[in-house]
């Protein structure tokens, strides 16, 4: 009687779920969208739904909730130029005509009072320059 060695085969099933382990993490790479991208896509599908007829009475309601979605989604990012603000709140300053270009800037500067809010309407920035000059004479008595 001879004995012949036997090669034991893989069952089938074990070489696709050795390909699928292998291959998961890459499907899950190429499915999942950066945030900004879904956040278009969501918009788009948004936006879509309110041009259907059923939402053409309140459509701009439906247009303008789907604005607001969408700009909360976004990711905030912080100003890497901290001089920006300040480069901008001059450049305002820019076409007025001297003196009160001065003035705008020192105001900018932080010179004079500042009250109000972004929330209250605004921000008033107030600052008094006294002039001294010579008094106007007065008119002749006839």
């Amino acid at each position: 009687m001879t004995l012949r060695p036997t090669r034991r085969m893989c069952p089938t099933w074990a070489l696709v779920l050795l390909a699928a382990t292998l291959a998961a993490p890459a499907v899950q790479a190429a499915g999942k969208a950066s945030p900004a991208v879904s956040s278009r896509l969501q918009y788009q599908r948004d936006t879509a739904a309110c041009r259907t007829p059923p939402n053409r009475p309140d459509r701009d309601d439906c247009l303008s909730e789907a604005s607001t979605a969408f700009a909360s989604r976004e990711p905030v990012s912080v100003d890497a130029d901290p001089g920006r603000y300040l480069r901008n709140a001059l450049k305002r300053c820019e076409p007025l005509t001297e003196p009160d270009r001065s003035d705008c800037v020192a105001r900018i500067q932080g010179q004079g009072t500042t009250s109000g809010s972004v929330a209250g309407g605004g921000i008033y920035r107030e600052l008094v320059t006294r002039e001294v000059g010579t008094p106007a004479s007065a008119p002749e008595a006839k």
